[in-house]
């Protein structure tokens, strides 16, 4: 198996307003697009792949002349992967409100000539889904094969099966669930608060002042990566370790190996990371909730997923979406008669195990694959989609 290897980013602008979930309305942007393998003659073999809270569209292979710039999901696409690069044209979007490339808050308002700073408008699951529409519109791209997504990104599947259930074929959702639960969001508002409380944050307009709320970002990725992980995998990896030999007895000192991991990954995030893109996307993370608008039955939601196919992947350490929320989703597709595959891997890696290379997790999202592919070969006029 191989990488993609080097790719390019692409970009699509948008003049034409679009509409949001708030009411308001987003003029002249940009969504920023990586594309791999070859879209067929007939347009049938797109896989869309939808990306989490700090991921973006680089999916899958390198950039020229940067070192470690492997795309986040390169370990399962690509030739010969699970998603096979050789069969399918896949595309990873990068979202609005976003920090790498699409706009977003860091970018100009052109009705007032600053960046949007606080003043770009909340945006939804719902409205990411919109705006990738509107993308594979701009690719001449009728029905996809396949939506894809872990965590958040399986949100954005999900809900492309309710919103556009023709234009795609199979909806695969991993590590993800039909909403947040309160502690859920009671963890993306203790990150928010550590945000903006940070003295640089300065109302969300920080930009102008020349600064980056850095100590917020480093308190939200510490709170957010110990969700990530299960306690297992932390107990594994760090257990009670100390950095040195003996104790400082100081409250300040970094003193346990967990402690210097999670004020490493603070660091690192808060350098490459937007504050204000932190509270959008967390935002959009805590709105999600198709039962809502039908009295809070999800099997009436997903009544309208008229997708062919569901696979629903979850892992048993994962506790921020645990497999009884897969399940939830699994029930309501069912009572709509809709074809579902499940499983639930034994991983000890917890919410982050939709990342890493769990054999069987690969193997099963190949076979998956598989299937798609052989009904994509199969089908009427299959000559031309081989």
């Amino acid at each position: 198996m191989h990488s993609v290897g080097q790719v390019t980013p692409q970009s699509q602008h948008f003049a034409q307003p679009l509409a949001l979930q708030s009411g308001a309305s987003l003029r002249d942007y940009t969504l920023v697009y990586e594309t791999y393998g070859t879209l067929n003659e007939a347009r049938s073999n797109a896989v869309l792949v939808c990306h989490a809270l700090n991921a973006s569209h680089h999916v899958a292979g390198t950039y020229a002349g940067q070192v470690n710039s492997e795309g986040w999901w390169d370990n399962l696409i690509g030739p010969g992967k699970a998603l096979d690069t050789n069969r399918f044209f896949v595309i990873g979007v990068n979202n609005l409100g976003s920090c790498f490339g699409s706009t977003g808050p860091m970018h100009l308002n052109r009705d007032t000539g600053a960046p949007y700073g606080a003043g770009f408008p909340v945006v939804t699951v719902e409205d990411w889904v919109d705006a990738q529409a509107r993308l594979l519109d701009a690719l001449g791209i009728e029905q996809l094969a396949a939506v894809i997504g872990g965590s958040l990104g399986g949100m954005q599947a999900l809900s492309w099966s309710l919103r556009y259930p023709q234009r795609l074929r199979h909806c695969i959702a991993v590590a993800t669930a039909p909403n947040l639960s309160a502690q859920n969001i009671a963890f993306n508002e203790v990150a928010r608060r550590a945000i903006v409380t940070d003295p640089d944050f300065h109302g969300g307009h920080y930009y102008a002042h020349g600064v980056v709320p850095k100590r917020g970002l480093r308190v939200a990725r510490m709170i957010g990566h110990i969700t990530y992980l299960s306690d297992d995998a932390m107990e594994a990896k760090f257990g009670r370790g100390m950095k040195g030999a003996t104790p400082n007895y100081s409250t300040q000192d970094i003193e346990f190996e967990i402690e210097s991991y999670l004020r490493y990954q603070g660091d690192k995030f808060s350098e490459y990371f937007d504050a204000n893109t932190y509270l959008l996307i967390t935002r959009a993370l805590d709105y999600f909730d198709p039962a809502r608008a039908f009295g809070g039955s999800l099997a009436k939601a997903f009544a309208a997923a008229s997708s062919k196919q569901f696979l629903l992947v979850s892992f048993t350490t994962d506790w921020r979406f645990s497999p009884e929320r897969s399940q939830e989703i699994v029930r309501a597709l069912v009572a709509n008669g809709r074809h579902v595959t499940y499983a639930e891997i034994d991983a000890p890696h917890g919410h982050d195990a939709f990342l890493l290379d769990d054999a069987r997790y690969l193997n099963l999202v190949r076979a998956y694959y598989d299937r798609v592919w052989d009904e994509l070969t199969q089908a009427p006029g299959s000559e031309v989609a081989a």
